[in-house]
């Protein structure tokens, strides 16, 4: 096993993520309260402007919103309760509010936008989402970059996908490729009807062999494509229809990722496009790298979610005033 395949096992290593998820709950509350105000201080820190253009994509609430009545308090927020990547991930944040404050909760897979303002994960990118709230969520999966030592140009001219295949259009994408010579495409599930497709898994520094990663969504964004656009790769893909954290709904086509149409009839075209465009190609991989520069510091993240959730609690009338 090589030493990066060994380093991106012990990040993506949940061990670790839960045992420092249990050790913040033994710290009284008191201590977050009172330690907000010097957290939310942080913003003179950076760029006001980026914070505020960040917390208003997350939080677009406006004039005060009725919060319902089947909103939770705090303090009744279940933290050992399946999922408990959800309940972790929003106590990190919640914790330094007064524990009387409610929310609406949409743990999962969320691909609508609900009725009142919720916390969630996941909203359908068009149409009104306004009352889909982003937070961070079950971010151990889904916000994993890397270092990539593998420069484009040395990599295959191949497309590499692996992947669970189960939902309609995923298994339309395989029928249509899987023989490719462009492409080197398997199925990884563990119970299939279509053993022609089955492959084994392989790790994410073998996929960065290949100059192209597929990235399809699955009950809501893709998984890999965070990653991918940290690397020396690019990802392939329709157009995204949902959005995190990632902020998908901002990324732009054949400038962040390769797009490819929604009927997928086009992959070969922009492959060989691409293939034989390398310039152009370089520019992508540098234009999705910076993108994700913007979620890397871990304290700027941190901050931009306490701001989210002061922004929620304003807008829904239970505090006076934000800090932004």
């Amino acid at each position: 096993m090589g030493f990066q395949n060994l380093k991106l096992i012990i990040r993506k290593n949940k061990i670790l993520y839960y045992t420092h998820s249990f050790l913040r709950q033994a710290i009284p509350g008191r201590f977050y309260k009172s330690a907000l105000k010097s957290k939310l201080a942080a913003i003179n820190n950076y760029d006001i402007t980026e914070l505020a253009d960040r917390v208003n994509y997350y939080n677009k609430l406006g004039k005060p919103v009725s919060i319902g009545e089947g909103a939770i308090e705090l303090q009744n927020i279940q933290i050992f309760k399946h999922p408990k990547a959800y309940n972790f991930d929003t106590y990190e944040y919640s914790r330094y509010f007064n524990e009387r404050l409610k929310v609406n909760l949409l743990f999962g897979d969320i691909t609508y936008s609900a009725n009142l303002p919720s916390i969630q994960k996941s909203r359908p990118i068009d149409g009104d989402n306004a009352n889909a709230i982003l937070l961070k969520l079950d971010k151990k999966r889904h916000f994993l970059f890397i270092k990539d030592r593998k420069p484009f140009a040395d990599k295959k001219d191949l497309l590499i996908g692996r992947g669970i295949i189960r939902q309609p259009h995923r298994i339309r994408f395989m029928d249509m490729y899987f023989n490719n010579p462009l492409c080197d495409l398997g199925e990884v599930n563990k119970k299939t009807d279509r053993p022609q497709w089955l492959k084994s898994k392989i790790s994410i520094v073998a996929h960065l062999d290949y100059k192209f990663i597929l990235s399809l969504e699955g009950n809501d964004v893709a998984t890999n494509l965070k990653w991918i656009m940290s690397s020396n790769s690019i990802a392939v893909m329709p157009k995204p229809k949902y959005e995190t954290w990632f902020m998908e709904g901002r990324l732009i086509g054949d400038h962040h990722y390769i797009q490819i149409n929604d009927d997928y009839t086009d992959l070969e075209e922009k492959l060989n496009y691409y293939i034989n465009n390398p310039q152009q190609a370089q520019q992508i991989v540098d234009n999705a790298n910076a993108y994700v520069k913007q979620f890397i510091n871990k304290r700027k993240e941190d901050l931009v979610s306490l701001l989210v959730l002061e922004k929620y609690f304003y807008s829904t009338g239970q505090i006076d005033r934000i800090s932004i």
